[in-house]
């Protein structure tokens, strides 16, 4: 008995020496034994099936398995990070890396150039969007991959990379010897005025890597430098947040320094964290309006919100996407790591914004239900409620956007007649606020599309045909059969009809694509504010000062159950940075 005793605490002792080695150490008061057993099991498992499985197993698949499996059943924020997804995760964090500076997008048989960034290497050696690279380093690319190239192209600072292009415009082949450089992928995507004569300018803030708070910086002092800035809109909508203390550091250009805007708590003693501004602030009473929608997250909520809670600026759009955990990543031995939820956060009126539940890990996922939402007060007294993202003060409707028009998108075709419309008018110039397609332009848009085929099914039409599934079950076809055929025959989702049907959505895709060429993303960003609904209600709220007091002073937010339900929608990337 003592004998088997001993050798499970020797065995124990060796599985939570592995753990120390590998970097994790082990505190008093934890299931020491049940997590020293449970690791001595997986690590025999892991062995047993590397040595007898019938087909060789690589060790590092088996601890991704492992890893996914472990954390299956916690949140969709906690999950294992390889030597070679930590990469993917510092250029997410960093946003540098080192390349030309260009977006790819596959083509046929070959990636062509989808964005070359402004100033960067690939702008400066003259590659335009739809650029064919044809050779990289004397090897004919046909066929190779976005990843292929991308891999390529990618290397150490001051490294040379030889490739060879098809011009967009003529069909030309040229060399180009481009060398890479340090990318810093911009934080801040667009800096300007929405209405210069009243000063009210508008930034556009797409992440919160490590340059985040530079970057704003800059664009507001650029902006002050240019003209009175007397109103300014922050636009926060898309962005799925990112470095925690980034959003603390910006709240500090807008609140006076020592403010407390965020606070974190978890179960170890070094979550428990409160945040105060330590800087002097750059605007600490310009009138400010929040742009927020369905896929504003995580820490551009605590920005919203905190701005929100002080009663510093006016939140204007969507209700955003509620997620108020904070994650920490953590090595776990041979740069692997293990990226973790740690703590939650909350806002300085005490709220935290979190949408879904996560701790009833048998019971399956929820929302929290509206009989556990708490009330808060702002600064001002004004109701403000957890449990469910950033209510806004001035609600706005969710902007359509047809999945027909992201269907054409998605598969190319925009970009394929952008491209063609660029080849035919590259000596012409445009202005970004107010450049349109003509009737003929869209025509010949109906006119490329007549031989594609697009693998689209209307709502409507998928609704129909479950209805007529139901109806054949139920033997109800023949007594409802001339209904169904007046119903089919009023129905047109055919190619054309929908291009016709759905031709501002799509028109305005072609437009942004290209101005996009002529005048980079900015020039399509500008041409997009110009009839921004959300845009617009900002600049009208900053304009009427009577109105912008009363918000921060006397109006109370909706509870999230009065809005409707949020969720944040899927974006697939199609395109790759290098």
């Amino acid at each position: 008995m003592k004998t088997r005793i001993s050798n499970t605490l020797r065995r124990a002792a060796i599985a939570a020496a592995v753990l120390v080695v590998a970097g994790v150490s082990i505190h008093a008061g934890h299931d020491d034994f049940g997590l020293g057993r449970n690791m001595e099991k997986l690590v025999n498992m892991m062995r047993e099936l590397s040595v007898h499985y019938v087909d060789e197993v690589a060790p590092e698949d088996l601890m991704s398995s492992a890893a996914a499996g472990m954390v299956s059943r916690l949140d969709p924020y906690t999950y294992y990070l390889s030597e070679e997804d930590m990469k993917k995760f510092e250029l997410e964090t960093t946003g540098k890396y080192g390349g030309i500076g260009a977006l790819i997008r596959q083509c046929d048989d070959y990636v062509v150039i989808a964005e070359p960034y402004k100033g960067s290497p690939a702008d400066r050696a003259g590659l335009r969007i739809g650029d064919k690279i044809v050779e990289i380093e004397g090897k004919d690319a046909r066929g190779f991959t976005t990843e292929k190239v991308s891999s390529l192209l990618k290397g150490d600072p001051n490294t040379k990379v030889h490739i060879t292009v098809e011009r967009i415009v003529d069909g030309k082949r040229e060399a180009k010897t481009i060398r890479r450089e340090r990318i810093v992928i911009p934080a801040v995507t667009y800096a300007g005025w929405v209405d210069r004569g009243n000063g009210i300018g508008y930034i556009q803030q797409a992440d919160f890597s490590e340059s985040g708070y530079e970057e704003m910086r800059a664009s507001i002092e650029r902006l002050r430098g240019e003209g009175e800035l007397r109103g300014l809109i922050l636009d926060y909508r898309n962005n799925g947040g990112g470095i925690m203390q980034e959003a603390v550091r910006i709240l500090s250009l807008f609140v006076p320094k020592g403010t407390e805007v965020l606070s974190t708590k978890g179960r170890a003693a070094d979550a428990n964290k409160t945040y105060r501004t330590t800087l002097d602030p750059l605007l600490p009473e310009t009138p400010l309006a929040v742009l927020v929608n369905a896929n504003t997250a995580s820490s551009s909520e605590i920005v919203a919100g905190a701005l929100q809670d002080l009663d510093r600026a006016v939140v204007v759009g969507q209700k955003s996407y509620g997620k108020g955990l904070v994650q920490t990543s953590m090595p776990i031995g041979y740069d692997a790591y293990v990226k973790m939820t740690t703590a939650k956060y909350y806002i300085p009126s005490g709220r935290c914004i979190q949408r879904i539940d996560y701790s009833s890990h048998d019971q399956g996922v929820h929302s929290v239900p509206d009989s556990l939402v708490r009330e808060f007060t702002t600064r001002n007294g004004r109701k403000v409620y957890d449990g469910g993202g950033i209510m806004p003060d001035v609600r706005t409707e969710t902007e359509y956007i047809s999945r027909f028009a992201l269907t054409l998108y998605a598969m190319g075709f925009i970009d394929e007649f952008c491209d063609d419309y660029f080849r035919r008018h590259s000596a012409d110039s445009v202005d970004n606020r107010t450049f349109a397609i003509s009737d003929a332009d869209y025509e010949d848009f109906v006119a490329f599309m007549k031989d594609k085929e697009v693998p689209y099914t209307s709502d409507t039409r998928r609704v129909l045909d479950r209805l007529k599934a139901a109806l054949e079950s139920d033997r109800f076809t023949e007594r409802f059969a001339d209904e169904m055929a007046r119903i089919e025959g009023s129905l047109h989702d055919d190619t054309e009809s929908n291009l016709r049907t759905y031709r501002k959505e799509i028109e305005e895709s072609i437009v942004s694509g290209i101005i996009m060429r002529f005048n980079y993303a900015a020039g399509a960003i500008e041409h997009s504010l110009v009839d921004d609904g959300d845009v617009k209600r900002a600049i009208g709220v900053l304009l009427d000062s009577e109105e912008y007091g009363r918000i921060l002073t006397e109006q109370d937010t909706v509870k999230d159950s009065e809005a409707g339900d949020s969720k944040a929608g899927d974006v697939e990337e199609t395109e790759t940075e290098n």
